[in-house]
């Protein structure tokens, strides 16, 4: 049986909830054409899923925890990022 760490494990789900979250920030800025909003969402991605990939490379079982913040980070941001129906989309050009 693995051992699984429960802070470790709840760890994993927060960083790749927040990477992904910060992920669809960086599409967003680059669909906008928003260079340091880009750059920045960038750096900050790249910072959070090193934390996720050193904790689960040492088990795989925290894969699976990975995958639920993955989940969990995509919905929120999306969410976050939702525009009421008939308005212009994400990154359209104000005219």
């Amino acid at each position: 049986m693995v051992a699984i760490d429960p802070l470790t494990a709840a760890g994993v789900v927060l960083a790749t909830a927040a990477t992904d979250a910060v992920y669809v920030m960086f599409t967003s800025a680059v669909v906008m054409r928003r260079r340091v909003p880009a750059a920045t969402w960038s750096s900050v991605w790249y910072l959070l899923s090193s934390f996720a990939v050193i904790s689960y490379t040492e088990n795989w079982v925290y894969v699976i925890f990975a995958a639920v913040g993955s989940w969990l980070g995509a919905f929120a941001s999306i969410t976050f990022l939702h525009r009421p129906p008939g308005g212009p989309p994400v990154g359209a050009s104000v005219e």
